[in-house]
């Protein structure tokens, strides 16, 4: 079910059996000379629907941007600052449990946003308490990363080994490649790739890793290993969910 092509009347009947809702998040930003700009969001975004068919869940809209500073000294990349993205998070998340949601789980394709969406959920809590919001004890957000799910994981580790990298990888670009096949993206790849650097600025960034690869070898991708990746993911993270939705 999903919120943006349902009614208000359908989703006061569904707040009726369930308070949990999905909500995808992704990013806006290069993934090298393979990867399509929107993979983390694309990724997530259809992760997230298979989960929310699997558990019969609500799943909301994506929030395609993120914070993605680090990525801005290559073009097509848009980025929030984690100031704004904490508030854009709180504000999803204050509207939300106004109508009666109360389990918050948010399923991420990028990296970078980790760290701003833990921050996000304690101020989020705190901001609730203050207002005195009805239901806001029983508020609980989570964060689930479909690049880290041990299957996931294993199975790039198996496919790729160390080529697998960790950004612009072959796993998340084969998951672009098998949900839109019509734009796969051919391009010769240097056999030398940065790895291993510590990220600063952007432009720190794009010097140390110049072609937007960290490590990965995304030729080996093929929307093949895109299937497996994406039907992994959406198998553990449904249960994930469900663990989430009726733990306390």
């Amino acid at each position: 079910m999903l919120l943006h092509l349902s009614t208000w009347q359908e989703v006061e009947t569904y707040l009726q059996q369930s308070q949990g809702i999905i909500l995808p998040i992704g990013s806006t930003e290069q993934h090298g000379p393979t990867g399509l700009i929107g993979t983390d969001a694309i990724s997530a975004e259809a992760i997230a629907h298979g989960v929310g068919e699997a558990t019969q869940a609500i799943v909301a809209p994506t929030i395609n941007v993120g914070m993605a500073l680090h990525h801005t000294a290559f073009p097509g990349t848009i980025s929030l600052r984690p100031s704004t993205m904490i508030q854009l998070v709180r504000d999803y998340i204050m509207s939300l449990t106004k109508a009666g949601f109360t389990k918050f789980y948010f399923i991420n394709g990028h990296g970078g946003n980790i760290a701003t969406l833990k921050a996000a959920f304690s101020e989020t809590y705190a901001y609730l308490e203050e207002l005195q919001v009805h239901n806001a004890q029983k508020v609980q957000c989570q964060v689930a990363n479909w690049f880290m799910c041990s299957s996931v994981y294993r199975l790039a580790k198996e496919l790729y080994g160390d080529q697998e990298g960790s950004h612009a990888t072959p796993s998340e670009v084969a998951i672009t490649q098998y949900l839109y096949p019509e734009v796969i993206k051919l391009a010769p790849l240097s056999p030398s790739v940065g790895s291993g650097y510590k990220i600063f600025s952007s432009t720190n960034f794009r010097e140390r890793y110049p072609d937007g690869r960290m490590g990965s070898n995304p030729a080996l991708a093929t929307p093949e290993h895109g299937k497996q990746f994406y039907e992994l993911a959406v198998k553990e993270l449904s249960n994930g969910y469900l663990e989430f939705l009726n733990g306390e």
